[in-house]
Formats: C-alpha cells, sequence, structure tokens
C-alpha cells in the first residue's frame, strides 16, 4: 500500500464487501439492526471457516490461517473458534 488512493490499496476490502452484499445483505430483509447484526455475523463466520476459496485451491481461509502457524510452542495452531459478537 502506497497510501495515494489507488485502487489497489483496497482491492481486498473491497472485495469483501461485495461478497457480504450479494450473498447476505441483498438476499435478506432484515427487521433491524439486532437481525441484521445476527445473520451478518453468520455469515462472516461462513466466510471464514466454511466458504472454499479459489485463490486457496478450495480451502477456507482458517484452514490456510491455522497451517501457516508455528507447530510447536506457546500458542501454537489454535482450535479457531469464529467470534460471537455480543448483542
Amino acid at each position: 500500500m502506497d497510501g495515494r488512493g489507488r485502487f489497489l490499496d483496497n482491492i481486498f476490502i473491497e472485495r469483501l464487501w461485495r461478497s457480504l452484499k450479494y450473498e447476505c445483505v441483498f438476499l435478506h430483509a432484515f427487521s433491524g439492526g439486532r437481525d441484521a447484526r445476527k445473520e451478518i455475523s453468520g455469515w462472516i463466520d461462513f466466510y471464514n471457516n466454511r466458504r472454499p476459496h479459489a485463490a486457496h485451491g478450495g480451502a477456507t481461509r482458517a484452514s490456510v490461517y491455522r497451517d501457516q502457524l508455528p507447530v510447536s510452542g506457546p500458542g501454537s495452531r489454535p482450535a479457531l473458534q469464529p467470534a460471537v459478537l455480543a448483542a
């Protein structure tokens, strides 16, 4: 990132937002903020832990991250649990 506002600087977050909008937000009629938060939280869990990603050869993001962690030592290869947002 060069900080000059180039499109390459934020392409990854733009892809995430696009996926979120087309796979979750546009498909649900949320009744309020609490409902939206619950559905979006569930979608983010799906996106990170269960959705296969072509860039990773069909592996999930969580498994790719877990495989890059050191094998031994404190904090090695934790069981990745999805973060639960408090309502």
